[in-house]
């Protein structure tokens, strides 16, 4: 399926959020998932569904000084 993913077209398998963030090979504990404009609880990742055309911004934190 075809997401807009940090503002870029990008075919993807993943069928919600949190399998989306393992597909970027991406740590589960150091990422910050928005879906249409709304920021998801970590808890929430795996309750959303992903649909053909949604807009998503995935940051991934760093720890620094």
């Amino acid at each position: 399926m075809k997401l807009v993913l940090n503002g870029r077209e990008r075919e993807v398998s993943a069928t919600q959020a949190e399998e989306l963030v393992a597909e970027l090979g991406l740590p589960l504990a150091a990422a910050l998932v928005e879906y249409n404009g709304t920021a998801l609880l970590r808890s929430e990742w795996v309750m959303t569904k992903l649909r053909e055309g949604d807009r998503l911004e995935i940051i991934r934190m760093v720890a620094g000084g």
